[in-house]
Order: C-alpha cells, then sequence, then structure tokens
C-alpha cells in the first residue's frame, strides 16, 4: 500500500492504525498528513493517526490540502517536514496523489529537476503532469 517515492519518502491511500504499525516496523520516522479533517464520512481523523504514532515514537505533521489546490505555505511546510526527517517519511492523503503532487512542488521549490522528480512520482504510480507547468515555474524560480 505504501509506494516507494524515493529512499526516504513514501505516499499513501488514507492510514489506518494498523498501517501506523506497519509504517513503524518498516522504520518510518515522520507521518505527514496531507487530508483535511472531514472530508468523508467515517474518515479515521489525524488525532488518532498522530496518537499511534506517538506511541511509536514516530513524528507526525498536518499539512491539508484541499481539493482547492495547493499554496505556497503548504509548499514551504511540506518542503521543511521533508528536510526535518531524521529518517524514512510517509505522507498519506485520500489516494496519495496529493501527497505526491506537494513532494513534488517542494522538491521542485528547492530546484530539484522537474523530469526527475515526474520519473520518481511514475515509478510509484502517480501522474504529476496537471502540476508540471507549477513545477517549472517553482524549479526556475529556485534556480
Amino acid at each position: 500500500m505504501f509506494r516507494k517515492l524515493t529512499e526516504t519518502l513514501m505516499a499513501s491511500p488514507q492510514i489506518s492504525l494498523a498501517d501506523v504499525d506497519e509504517a513503524a516496523a518498516q522504520g518510518v520516522k515522520m507521518i505527514i498528513n496531507n487530508r483535511p479533517e472531514g472530508e468523508e464520512p467515517g474518515q479515521l481523523e489525524g488525532a488518532a493517526i498522530e496518537a499511534a504514532a506517538k506511541q511509536h515514537g514516530i513524528a507526525y505533521r498536518a499539512i491539508p490540502v484541499g481539493h482547492g489546490g495547493f499554496s505556497e505555505p503548504q509548499i514551504a511546510a511540506m518542503a521543511e517536514a521533508l528536510g526535518a526527517g531524521d529518517g524514512p517519511v510517509l505522507a498519506y492523503c485520500r489516494s496519495g496523489t496529493r501527497s505526491t503532487f506537494l513532494w513534488a512542488l517542494a522538491g521542485a521549490s528547492q530546484g530539484g529537476n522537474a523530469d526527475d522528480l515526474a520519473e520518481k512520482a511514475a515509478s510509484a504510480g502517480y501522474d504529476i503532469t496537471p502540476i508540471r507547468p507549477a513545477m517549472d515555474m517553482l524549479s526556475a524560480k529556485a534556480k
């Protein structure tokens, strides 16, 4: 269920408490929640994921992204969170797509090569074509 984007980052659809246990078993050191609370009925609350993560000594960050798109503060928060990780990171949302998009935008904002980011996303099963113009702009701005 966890899709490997890089050696230190995985993306996933909505996780469960059992998935937090699995993340711990895989050595995850931080979980990033990119899903807004109450996005759909029955969705496991971020506080429950955070509590389970803390029981395993896993850091937790919430950087919710709604369907309205991505903002500069969200991109900056994702870049900061990824830079602060001291080991593997698991980011999740409803399907894993927003987490992947936010990772790619954060990477581009740090001067990452958009083609390389797109290739890594594709290898994990995610198509970042919808955000490619924004990535190109962020990458150029970072240089």
